[in-house]
């Protein structure tokens, strides 16, 4: 897990040597444990590799050919038009084999990588047969011999989670991708000064020549209206993009293209599934911890979150028998976040688990004086502002981690998406039933939903009437709905004119609930959820890995009949039955659903108050003109009981505070 920092000049300009350097320091949270450099001048063919203050002796000694003494602070200006920076966080081969930037074929082929291939010794072992030789035991070194075998269709062979950017010497072509759902991050700009950047995080942009950091109004308005962000391309900073999960790009150094030639080398198919309940439960059990054994593999310690819930006490489990078959259980360690407000707390589910598994597990309690004193580095971090304070409950628990100096955490991301775990899914199971004409059981599912949850059967009905009706209608209607509620007072954007259901309509081949699935994979929920965790995660030098979101698991669950995901009041249905005997029942059978909550409602609407409302004054002034009064009106009427709570008041703050941290201009 490390930090990628790759300079492209697009003139004839010389390059400032310092400038890959000040990427590189911006995220030594990243890769504390290495760094390295190499300067490319495909004029005169010289390649020449740099170390840094943070290369370890060992590696400046090693006799490899991506390793060097050289001191990246004696690096000359020179004609360089390509030049990578790394960042290491050691996981797998923790010698000076496993530095970065790394060759491979006669130093023909270059590569900065960061994530994990978690199948890396079984293509290994392929590559091998085939004739390949290797001097480390790393990943990167197959994700390059793979691509000398293969070319660009090796991506479909590798299984992990992935951002690389990688440069042929000879053709002089360069070559980045991320991996299929997007875990793993990698960001692009172009300067007006003449050259390109690709960067694991914003901020390493901020400290080179040409930056201004200007609002993207259109994302800054789905953030601040939709709760959206990491839906598309475009960041909240105005021209900084991001290459989407499944996406690459290929191109020529000799002629940058402008925009870049993104494409996308990885969408899901949908097959139908026709077997039993039974005959999927035990296939996903099969893969699922399969998955999870592949995504055991470290040379550091591993540990794990646990909220208590399904998804991230089904991997603490599969852990544990994985471990105790192995005599090994001991060294298993869980990280939770609790509450000291009874309805936030999952302490009892959590300690469940513990009990049954005899597992160490360590605690954390996010209180509001921590979240206010922590939230200007926190955003610094995150580059963007974010959704809820549920982000600060997450960070302490990789802080936690950290503290005990666990380098690799295992999470529960990406199980909602597929498996139908967020209660907006009974929405979409209902329109499915009404669609099949399956009246009875609508009827039927739709009153025990509303007997568990006390969700109104009549607001399902109306979804059901806005999804039915013809499309010419529903967008009259859409238009019609956006302008009493999609154009608040507070603010003062225009609104952008992205639909969050611009795909669901035109999914007619497939059940709309996986039509929804993907949606929320690719575009309004997942993206943003795997922004925070990587956040969160590396900004406490942790890698963090996401067994449910291993390709074979995804492509399996997404095929399945929606019955064997949701029915009635159940979720998860096919992870419940496949985790029977696996997970102590009491969290087998729960139906709420919280995860890493904070009691953000309760801080707002008690004796702390007065603390919010000068916060969203303080916004109101920091946002340069985009917040305006009515925020606070809205507030005290939110705060009075004349209003239902809402977790736009953070989103306010917090927009707030990033615009102020990162002197973005409006």
């Amino acid at each position: 897990m490390c930090g990628i920092s790759v300079l492209i000049r697009m003139n004839k300009d010389i390059f400032d040597p310092t400038s890959i350097k000040k990427m590189s320091d911006v995220i030594h949270h990243r890769g504390p444990d290495d760094e390295g450099y190499v300067f490319f001048e495909p004029t005169t063919s010289k390649i020449t590799s740099y170390s840094g203050k943070d290369t370890p002796e060992s590696v400046k000694c090693a006799n490899l050919p991506y390793t060097s003494a050289k001191s990246i602070e004696n690096a000359g200006t020179g004609k360089n038009t390509i030049v990578f920076g790394h960042r290491r966080l050691s996981i797998i081969d923790l010698t000076p084999a496993g530095h970065q930037p790394m060759c491979y074929q006669n130093r023909r082929y270059w590569i900065v990588f960061n994530g994990e291939i978690y199948n890396w010794k079984e293509l290994r072992s392929e590559l091998e047969l085939l004739g390949h030789k290797f001097q480390s035991h790393t990943d990167t070194e197959v994700i390059l011999a793979a691509y000398t075998q293969w070319g660009k269709e090796c991506l479909h062979r590798l299984n992990g989670m992935w951002a690389f950017v990688l440069y042929d010497t000879k053709d002089q072509s360069l070559f980045a991708s991320r991996d299929r759902f997007g875990i793993k991050p990698l960001y692009y700009w172009y300067s007006p000064e003449g050259f390109l950047a690709f960067a694991s995080e914003i901020k390493q942009f901020t400290v080179l020549p040409g930056w201004i950091p200007k609002l993207n109004k259109s994302r800054a308005y789905d953030y601040l209206v939709r709760a959206l962000t990491d839906h598309t391309s475009e960041t909240l900073f105005e021209g900084v993009f991001q290459l989407r999960g499944g996406a690459a790009v290929e191109f020529c150094i000799g002629d940058t293209p402008q925009p870049l030639p993104v494409y996308q080398w990885y969408s899901l198919k949908y097959t139908p599934f026709n077997g039993s309940l039974d005959t999927a439960s035990e296939a996903f059990r099969k893969l699922f911890t399969d998955s999870v054994n592949l995504q055991l593999r470290a040379d550091v310690p591993v540990g794990s979150c646990l909220s208590g819930g399904l998804d991230s006490s089904s991997i603490v489990c599969v852990v544990n028998t994985i471990l105790k078959a192995e005599n090994k259980e001991g060294i298993q360690k869980t990280f939770s976040a609790c509450s000291h407000v009874k309805r936030f707390d999952e302490r009892e589910y959590i300690e469940e688990v513990g009990k049954i598994r005899q597992i160490e597990t360590g605690y954390v309690y996010p209180s509001l004086n921590n979240l206010f004193g922590n939230l200007d580095e926190i955003i610094w971090h995150h580059d963007e502002p974010f959704g809820s304070t549920s982000v600060f409950a997450q960070w302490l628990v990789f802080k936690l981690a950290a503290d005990s100096r666990v380098t690799v955490m295992l999470d529960g991301q990406g199980a909602d998406e597929q498996l139908c775990g967020y209660h907006t899914f009974f929405i979409y199971r209902f329109i499915e039933l009404f669609r099949q004409g399956r009246w009875m059981e609508l009827t039927r599912e739709m009153k025990v939903v509303n007997k568990q949850f006390g969700y109104s059967s009549f607001i399902y009905l109306k979804a059901i009437m806005f999804y039915e009706i013809p499309q010419s209608f529903r967008s009259l209607l859409a238009k019609v709905v956006r302008k009493r509620t999609i154009q608040p007072s507070w603010i003062s954007l225009s609104e952008s004119g992205f639909n969050p259901d611009l795909n669901i309509a035109d999914f007619r081949k497939m059940p709309i609930i996986t039509a929804f699935s993907q949606l929320q994979l690719f575009f309004t929920s997942l993206p943003m959820l795997l922004h925070w965790e990587d956040r969160d995660s590396m900004a406490h030098s942790i890698e963090s890995r996401v067994p449910f979101l291993d390709h074979r698991l995804v492509e399996s669950v997404l095929n399945l009949p929606s019955e064997y995901k949701i029915k009635g009041d159940c979720t998860k249905i096919v992870l419940r039955h496949s985790m029977s005997g696996i997970l102590p029942e009491k969290i087998r059978s729960r139906k709420d659903k919280m995860g890493f909550v904070t009691a953000e409602e309760d801080w707002v609407l008690t004796e702390n108050s007065d603390l919010f409302r000068q916060e969203v004054e303080k916004a109101i002034v920091s946002s340069r003109g985009v917040l305006n009064e009515h925020a606070l009106s809205e507030f005290e009427e939110i705060v009075a009981g004349n209003r239902p709570f809402s977790f736009v008041i953070w989103r306010w703050i917090c927009f707030g505070r990033w615009m102020e941290k990162y002197s973005v201009i409006n």
